[in-house]
């Protein structure tokens, strides 16, 4: 029985939640030189302080030689300034940063504006919300008990959502945790990895086709918003949707109608999107590989979940779940999982994070004992070097996705729907990597 495997040791949890350190700092903000001397702000802390031009910025900073998106200040125990690819760069005291510690009276020049930064002492953060898992997520610690409750704020509306965070997070599982927790949980979750499909087919997953749009559109076709009718359409790796294509994303944003390629009449959509990246949307629009109109209209709720090394009393957790999800039985988790690799776990940096942790505890588990820690992020075929990050990622990608679908398909005797159900994947869209990859069934 799924209650019969102990949790980790308590001492464990509570050695790793003291690192955790759950303390804030008062920040008080103000101008002292450029265009808007005398501007001012507060904060309390445990938040993230964007500074920036633009009026969706905390504290906004009306100067041309200040960024849209300039900089951004995270306030916890410490309190660390980090330049989101700003045009004339972060100075902290006179020393140009990419990120940095901030002390009491630090002074960030941005352009020709300087901010003079204030710090009060540590002290105890407000109480953190009980929770301590949302939808298929885990976690006990400070970071993911905060990040749940902006989860389920989320659940509970119908606003469009971007995640963030470093690649192998859990992107996936959140985005899918939402639909779940959501009044949408009975509609359809359908996902679409913009990275993954090349740009042009993209349009047409995305939207749909009529007959004869195109050279092979021998037939019409639904795309993924018609699809996710009244559910979610997952929208991965929005960082890398074509330029071309996001003026037709935003205009379905805002009017909820998609006209499919090829197509004249326009077709009503009730769908809620969430998207995810591992990029920071704010330095792509900085940069102008980002339209700043559609940036600001996915991004009414933005949640940034933290990398695993810095949730480390949520791994002996997730390690039972996850081991549970390989199909180990309970005595193999009692074995694996004892105090002294929980604490070797928690202690291990885990670059990929959950992706890796993944792969690891599947390797300790056809071993039936802990193997050498090896970071999974070193294991890239030489197939993959020298090739430009997009086009390596896209071709590792495109050879997973081959494999574990005809793996999956093997498994259930080729089956669509006991194989996309086992998958979790919509059965539409499980149809789709099929044709994507001539897979016939």
């Amino acid at each position: 029985m799924k209650n019969d495997v102990p949790e980790p040791p308590a001492s464990t949890l509570t050695l790793l939640n003291d690192d955790d350190a759950a303390q804030v700092r008062r920040v008080a903000l103000e101008v002292i030189e450029g265009p808007q001397r005398g501007l001012g702000l507060s904060s309390e802390g445990g938040d993230r302080i964007t500074i920036g031009s633009h009026e969706s910025c905390d504290l906004v900073i009306d100067d041309p030689t200040v960024s849209r998106f300039h900089c951004e200040l995270r306030v916890d125990r410490r309190v660390r300034v980090r330049d989101v690819g700003s045009r004339n760069g972060t100075f902290v005291d006179g020393v140009e940063i990419c990120e940095a510690v901030l002390r009491d009276g630090s002074r960030l020049r941005l352009g020709r504006s300087v901010v003079r930064v204030e710090l009060g002492a540590p002290t105890s953060a407000p109480p953190l919300p009980d929770r301590d898992r949302f939808g298929a997520m885990v976690g006990v610690s400070p970071a993911m008990r905060r990040t749940f409750a902006v989860l389920e704020r989320a659940a509970s509306s119908t606003a469009t959502v971007v995640l963030e965070g470093e690649t192998g997070i859990g992107k996936t599982l959140a985005a899918r945790s939402i639909h779940e927790e959501s009044g949408r949980a009975r509609g359809p979750f359908v996902m679409i990895d913009c990275a993954a499909v090349p740009p042009n087919l993209l349009e047409s997953d995305l939207f749909g086709h009529e007959k004869g749009a195109f050279t092979g559109a021998d037939s019409r076709r639904l795309g993924a918003f018609e699809e996710a009718d009244g559910g979610t359409l997952f929208l991965d790796e929005i960082g890398e949707l074509p330029t071309d294509l996001q003026p037709k994303l935003l205009g379905i944003l805002e009017n909820r109608e998609v006209r499919r390629v090829g197509g004249r009449e326009p077709r009503k959509v009730d769908v809620r999107v969430i998207a995810a990246t591992n990029r920071d949307l704010r330095e792509e629009v900085n940069a102008n590989r980002f339209r700043a109109d559609l940036y600001y209209r996915l991004a009414v709720i933005r949640i940034v979940q933290p990398p695993l090394r810095e949730r480390r009393a949520d791994i002996p957790g997730i390690a039972t779940e996850m081991l549970r999800a390989l199909g180990a039985g309970d005595d193999q988790i009692r074995k694996l999982l004892s105090p002294s690799f929980c604490e070797q776990l928690a202690r291990a940096p885990w670059p990929g994070n959950l992706r890796e942790l993944r792969n690891y505890l599947e390797r300790c588990m056809v071993f039936d004992a802990p193997q050498p820690f090896e970071s999974e992020m070193r294991h890239l075929d030489d197939t993959y070097s020298g090739l430009p990050y997009a086009q390596a990622k896209e071709r590792a990608q495109r050879a997973f996705e081959r494999r574990y679908l005809v793996a999956l398909l093997e498994n259930h005797g080729n089956k669509v729907s006991a194989a996309a159900s086992d998958a979790e994947i919509d059965r539409t869209y499980f149809y789709r990597l099929l044709r994507r990859h001539g897979i016939s069934t």
